[in-house]
Parts: structure tokens; C-alpha cells; sequence
């Protein structure tokens, strides 16, 4: 718990650097834009890598495994709950963009930062595995969410070449193999994928500096961050209590699904007209209020 603490006071404080750089004008919105592609295309597939440089073992497979299968339950539970409760009786560009951040929370950005915090490789390890579902969701269903089609060939090149499953397969097949590189690979891939957690979390400041506190007014808000932040990783919980998983799996399972909504919603939103003013507002609260949530969460896990 004490770990946990002083991790949180850490984000934060890094999360506060990224909110005055933006506030300040000091980064604008191409800036922020120009530092997430970095995060995304180098700096997150380096530190996957650079996860997967361990000791292969039967266990740890078997914890991959594990946690992989359990993101892909979650998954699928997340495209009926998204369409039938979370959206409900909502309009229908609202009830979009709500389903699609159902789909598709942050958890690369936020969630991989505190799974390494919390479990160094070993929890890098295991969030790279549950992520891998749901970037395919997030350009399968959730593309099919906005536009009302999926092109089965376009989803597969896209899941296929994002630099993140990529990394995955890359470091997998390193751990498999236990073939060792040379150290002018490994230290420049080691030092890029140090700079994660904190380029990630000037980047989650960033987003939460155009916040509007009248914004919190929205029920539809609200209501999203319950079931996003709250029900859904109360239920993963649940589940997860009868599965014979090991508490490390248990406790980021639930962690990296009390993520709150992905960046791409407000992104997939204004690409298909489809009310981009409230998915980002849906982006920017639920980061906001996923600070005292998760801090929840790690109360009761671990």
C-alpha cells in the first residue's frame, strides 16, 4: 500500500507538470499531439520490449495466459453492456461515442504506468497481454460503432502493424527463444522505454488542462464514469474471485479495467461527426475522476 502511495503522489505530480505546460501555453494542441504520437509509436513499444526481456518460465506464461483471456471476457462483456445499459436512453451520437469509450478505455497510457509501478516487468508483462484484445476491439467494433460498417481486411492490417502488438510479438518471441542482444540493441531500447510513465502522465496533464468544471453538470458524464470507472471493475473483481488466477493477474485485471475513456474517442467522434464536444468531455472527466477511483481500486485489491 505504501508502494501504491508514493506512486500515486508521483503521477500526480507529473500529471500536474503536463496540466502547467499546457496551461501555460508552453505545449499547444500540436505539441500534445506530436508528444502522444511519440509515446505511442516509440517510446510504449520499447517498453514493451523491453518487459518481455525475462526469464522465460511455464508460470509466467501461464499469468499471460491467464490475463489475456480474462481481457477478452471483458471485452466482449463491454460491447453488450455498452449498447444495451451504459448508452441507454441516451441520443444517438451520444450513445456512440459512450459505447465506443466503453470499448476502449485508457488503459495503455494510465494503465501501463501503474502496472509497472506496481509490479516492475512482471505487471508490463501482463498489461501488454491484456491490452492486445482490446486494440483489436478498438478498430474492429469500435470503428464499426461510428461508422456502422467493419472492413474485416482494414481492422486486421491495423491491429497487425500497430507498433504496440508488434512489441508484443517482437518481446514474446524473445522471451520464448531467451535470445539475448546485444547491449547496443538493449540500452538505447531500456532508456526509451524508461521515459513512459512520465511522458504518459505530462500527456494525461495536458488533457485534463482544457477542462471545464461546468462540464460535470452533464448527468451523461457522470453516469458514463460510474459504470466506466466504478461497475465495471466491481464486476471484473467479482469474477475474477472464482477464477484460479494468481492476485497479481487478479489485481490488474481489475486495476487496467477501471481505466477511464481512450483519447481516440474524441478522435473517432470528429472523424465521423458524431458529437465530438461531448466525447471529449467524456475523455477529460472520466481521466479526472479515474485519479480517486483508482486509488479506490488499489485499497481494495491489494
Amino acid at each position: 500500500m505504501q508502494k501504491m502511495i508514493i506512486l500515486q503522489v508521483t503521477l500526480f505530480v507529473l500529471i500536474a507538470v503536463g496540466f502547467f505546460l499546457k496551461k501555460k501555453g508552453i505545449f499547444g494542441t500540436t505539441g500534445q499531439k506530436n508528444l502522444t504520437d511519440l509515446v505511442i509509436y516509440v517510446v510504449l513499444p520499447c517498453n514493451i520490449v523491453n518487459a518481455f526481456m525475462v526469464d522465460f518460465s511455464m508460470e509466467r506464461l501461464y499469468a499471460c495466459a491467464g490475463i489475456l483471456l480474462i481481457s477478452l471476457g471483458i471485452q466482449i462483456f463491454a460491447v453488450i453492456y455498452g449498447k444495451h445499459v451504459a448508452a441507454r436512453g441516451e441520443a444517438e451520437d451520444r450513445a456512440k461515442c459512450i459505447r465506443y469509450a466503453i470499448i476502449c478505455s485508457n488503459a495503455g497510457f494510465l494503465g501501463n504506468p501503474i502496472a509497472e509501478g506496481l509490479y516492475g516487468a512482471e505487471g508490463l508483462l501482463l498489461a501488454s497481454f491484456y491490452l492486445l484484445p482490446q486494440r483489436i476491439m478498438m478498430w474492429s467494433e469500435g470503428i464499426a460503432v461510428f461508422s456502422g460498417e467493419s472492413d474485416v481486411k482494414a481492422t486486421a492490417k491495423k491491429v497487425v502493424s500497430h507498433p504496440c502488438v508488434i512489441a508484443c510479438f517482437l518481446g514474446l518471441a524473445l522471451m520464448i527463444s531467451q535470445v539475448k542482444l546485444p547491449d547496443m540493441v538493449v540500452n538505447p531500447v531500456q532508456a526509451l522505454g524508461r521515459c513512459n510513465t512520465a511522458l504518459s502522465m505530462l500527456v494525461i496533464g495536458m488533457i485534463l488542462a482544457d477542462i471545464n468544471v461546468r462540464q460535470f453538470l452533464d448527468v451523461s458524464l457522470l453516469r458514463f464514469a460510474a459504470h466506466r470507472l466504478l461497475i465495471i471493475p466491481g464486476l471484473v473483481l467479482l469474477v475474477c474471485h472464482f477464477l484460479p488466477v494468481s492476485d497479481t493477474v487478479r489485481s490488474l485485471s481489475v486495476l487496467l479495467a477501471a481505466m477511464p475513456a481512450g483519447a481516440t474517442t474524441s478522435i473517432l467522434a470528429s472523424n465521423y461527426g458524431q458529437d465530438p464536444k461531448f466525447a471529449t468531455e467524456l475523455v477529460i472527466s472520466s481521466t479526472l475522476l479515474s485519479l480517486p477511483s483508482v486509488a479506490l481500486w488499489s485499497l481494495l485489491v491489494l
